[in-house]
C-alpha cells in the first residue's frame, strides 16, 4: 500500500503534529520487525498487546513516522507523527481509500462452514482471468482485511476477501471497508451457535455481508430458507444447492467429481456433493465477472485443498483423509457421507470435538451418531469431551480419553489398506494421530 501525505491525511482525517510535505510515497507496517525506511508505524491494539509500547523500537528500526491516538506520545526521532482517535480504524480507512483507488472487481465470501475453501477455489479461477490478490491464510477478521488491500497491486483485477465473524455486527464492520461488488453465503448452519443462540440469528449475521454491497453488484446465496426470508432483496440474487435443476452428476469417486451445470461441464479433483455444491458460487461469481466457461472449467479442475482439507495420504499401509480443518455439524455430515458412500472397505470414521456448540454440544454430538445410522462402517473411533454421545444405534462405537490410546488401538486392529476419515475442529490437534501413525 503506497499513498503520499495528502492521501493520508484525506483518508483518516488524521491531524498532522509533525512533518510537511516532502513529495514523499509512504508504505505503512504494524509490525516493528519488517519496518522498512519509507513506512509509517501504525500502532494496533490488541487483549494482550499494544503496540503503542513499541512506537520507540519503530523509529529505531528506521521507520519515517507513527500513528498515535495519545498526544503525550510524541517521539523527536519521527519524521512525521499522525494522530487520531483510533489507530486500528485509521488502517481500515487507509486500506479502504487504497483498495478504492486500485479498483479491484471484489468477491466477498461468508459461511458457517466452506468458505475457505470456496476462497481457495475462487482464486483458483479467478488468477486465470487476471492479476487476483485474496486472503492468506485464515486472515478474515480486520487486521487481515486490512493486510489483504494492503497486498493489492497497481494491475490488480480481482479481490477475493474471507469473512469470519464470532458476532453479530462483525462481518457488517467488514463489509464496510472492503465494499464487494459480489457477495456470496456459502451457507448458514449451525456453527457458532454457542455465539448466538439461534438459527435465524446466525442467518441474519451472514447476510450483514450486504450491508455495503454494491447497489449494482450481486449476492450468491446457498439456497437457505432463513437468508431467503430475510433478503431484503436490494440486490440482484442467485441462489445455488446441489439440488439445482440445472445441475447433473456426471461421476464422483473418493478423489473426484465431474459434473454439468448450466449446459457447461466441470471436473473437480476432490470428492463430495458438498464441494460440487461449493464451485456452483465459484462459476455464478465467475459468470457474473465475464469470465469465460473454460477458464472457470480449468481453474476448478486445477483447485487443490488447503492441507486439513479433505487431504489423501498414504501412511504405513492406510489411506488417511484428513479433514480436521474445522468441523462443525453440516461440515461433519457432508464429510461423512462423502467418505462412506464413495471410499471402499474397510473403512474408519474417527471423530472429534465439534467446536463453539455452546449448550447444544451435546444435543449436535448426538445428532451425528443418529445420522451415522444411515451408512455401514466398519469402525467408528471418537476422542473429546462431546464425541462421547457420538453413539449410532447400529454400529459399534468405541471411544477413547487420548490421542496415544486411539493411535494404539488403530496400529492393533486396523488391517492394512484401512480407509480412514478424520473430522474434528482444529483444537482437536488431530494431524498430531497422523504423526504418530507415522512414526
Amino acid at each position: 500500500m503506497k499513498l503520499n501525505l495528502s492521501e493520508i491525511l484525506k483518508s483518516t482525517n488524521a491531524e498532522l503534529i509533525k512533518g510537511y510535505d516532502k513529495g514523499i510515497i509512504f508504505e505503512f507496517s504494524t509490525d516493528t520487525r519488517t519496518i522498512k525506511n519509507s513506512d509509517i508505524y501504525i500502532p494496533l491494539k490488541g487483549e494482550n498487546f499494544d503496540g503503542a509500547n513499541f512506537i520507540e523500537k519503530a523509529l529505531e528500526n528506521k521507520a519515517l513516522g507513527y500513528f498515535t491516538s495519545d498526544k503525550n506520545k510524541i517521539f523527536n526521532k519521527a519524521e512525521y507523527i499522525f494522530y487520531v482517535e483510533d489507530t486500528k480504524e485509521a488502517y481500515l480507512k487507509l486500506a479502504n481509500y487504497y483498495k478504492n483507488k486500485i479498483k479491484p472487481i471484489t468477491i466477498a465470501i461468508t459461511g458457517s462452514s466452506g468458505k475457505t475453501t470456496v476462497k481457495e477455489m475462487m482464486y483458483s479461477v479467478f488468477k486465470n482471468a487476471g492479476s487476483t490478490v485474496k486472503s492468506e491464510l485464515n486472515h478474515n477478521n480486520e487486521i487481515g482485511l486490512c493486510q489483504t488491500l494492503s497486498a493489492l497491486k497497481e494491475n490488480t483485477k480481482y479481490l477475493i476477501v474471507e469473512m469470519g465473524m464470532r458476532a453479530q455486527g462483525e462481518i457488517e464492520f467488514l463489509s464496510k471497508y472492503a465494499q464487494p461488488d459480489i457477495a456470496v453465503i456459502v451457507n448458514a448452519g449451525s456453527a457458532h451457535i454457542g455465539r448466538l443462540g439461534s438459527l435465524l440469528n446466525i442467518a441474519k449475521a451472514k447476510f450483514e455481508i450486504t450491508k455495503y454491497l454494491n447497489p449494482n453488484g450481486i449476492l450468491i446465496s446457498h439456497n437457505n430458507e432463513l437468508i431467503k426470508q430475510i433478503n431484503d432483496n436490494k440486490h440482484k440474487t442467485i441462489y445455488f444447492c446441489i439440488t439445482d435443476k440445472d445441475l447433473e452428476i456426471i461421476e464422483m469417486n473418493e478423489a473426484s467429481s465431474k459434473f454439468k451445470y448450466k449446459g457447461y461441464e466441470y471436473k473437480l479433483n476432490v470428492s463430495g456433493e458438498h464441494n460440487i455444491e461449493n464451485s456452483l458460487a465459484v462459476i455464478e461469481a465467475g459468470i457474473y465477472a465475464g469470465i469465460d466457461n473454460s477458464i472457470i472449467a480449468k481453474g476448478l479442475e486445477e483447485f487443490i485443498p488447503i492441507e486439513k482439507r479433505w487431504d489423501i495420504k498414504e501412511i504405513k499401509g492406510y489411506k488417511i483423509i484428513n479433514d480436521s480443518y474445522n468441523s462443525n455439524p453440516d461440515s461433519v455430515k457432508a464429510a461423512i457421507k462423502t467418505f462412506l458412500t464413495f471410499t471402499r472397505e474397510p473403512k474408519a470414521v474417527v471423530l472429534g470435538d465439534m467446536g463453539e456448540l455452546g449448550s447444544d454440544s451435546e444435543k449436535y454430538h448426538k445428532e451425528i451418531g443418529e445420522f451415522l445410522d444411515d451408512f455401514e462402517c466398519d469402525y467408528i473411533l471418537t476422542l473429546g469431551e462431546f464425541a462421547k454421545y457420538i453413539e449410532p444405534k447400529n454400529l459399534q462405537t468405541k471411544h477413547f480419553e487420548t490421542k496415544e490410546d486411539l493411535v494404539n488401538y488403530i496400529k492393533a486392529h486396523l488391517k492394512e489398506g484401512t480407509n480412514i476419515l478424520l473430522k474434528a475442529s482444529r483444537f482437536m490437534k488431530f494431524e498430531e494421530i497422523i504423526e504418530e501413525l507415522n512414526k
